[in-house]
């Protein structure tokens, strides 16, 4: 199985069973993503090598203009899409099999980790992933160990408090907190500091 098909089925939610295709394409994939995570935390390299290396785990085009402190893993790679001027934080874990969007100018704090796939329910079925994406509007902040789960938006601007676990979707310029996260408030006043 090609890449592009892997991630159009991903893309449309089919779940990956134990012992099909599909498994076995994520299974190399994230072999492929281990590895070149490695390269990106085993030695020092400078901003523009770290760029050069999310290309090469994405398999797609990264802005000059992203940031990322290691370490970084990520269980795919290839469902990644980073928007200009995105900075994540040291010690995230991205399970980006389903899909991670991420827009302009977002900031992912320390730990941060965004998880794509669900497991079956039945427990007959268990090992059985289902993918849903995770998209994280611009100028978003997801603060320090929050949690991101499958299927959820992060609205333009909102705010994800420390620690949080975000099981449904965000507002735009809106905050959450806790766990599950509750709204806490709502950015009303207009952004002081307009690009």
């Amino acid at each position: 199985m090609h890449t592009e098909e892997f991630l159009q089925r991903m893309d449309a939610g089919e779940p990956a069973r134990p012992g099909t295709e599909l498994a076995a394409k994520m299974h190399e994939l994230a072999e492929e993503a281990i590895r070149l995570c490695m390269a990106l935390n085993s030695r020092y390299a400078t901003p523009e090598e770290r760029v050069g290396i999310m290309r090469r785990i994405t398999g797609r085009s990264v802005p000059d203009s992203f940031a990322v402190f290691p370490p970084f893993t990520t269980d795919c790679g290839k469902n990644l899409r980073i928007g200009e001027r995105v900075f994540v934080n040291s010690g995230c874990r991205f399970q980006d099999q389903g899909g991670i969007t991420i827009g302009d100018d977002a900031l992912i704090g320390h730990n941060v980790v965004l998880a794509t796939l669900d497991h079956a329910l039945p427990p007959e079925d268990r090992a059985t992933t289902v993918p849903q994406p995770i998209v994280i509007g611009s100028r978003a902040w997801i603060g320090a160990n929050a949690t991101v789960l499958a299927g959820v938006t992060i609205g333009d601007g909102a705010v994800v408090a420390a620690g949080a676990v975000v099981t449904r979707d965000v507002a735009a310029r809106t905050v959450v907190g806790g766990v599950p996260a509750r709204v806490i408030r709502t950015l009303d006043d207009p952004d002081p500091h307009p690009a």
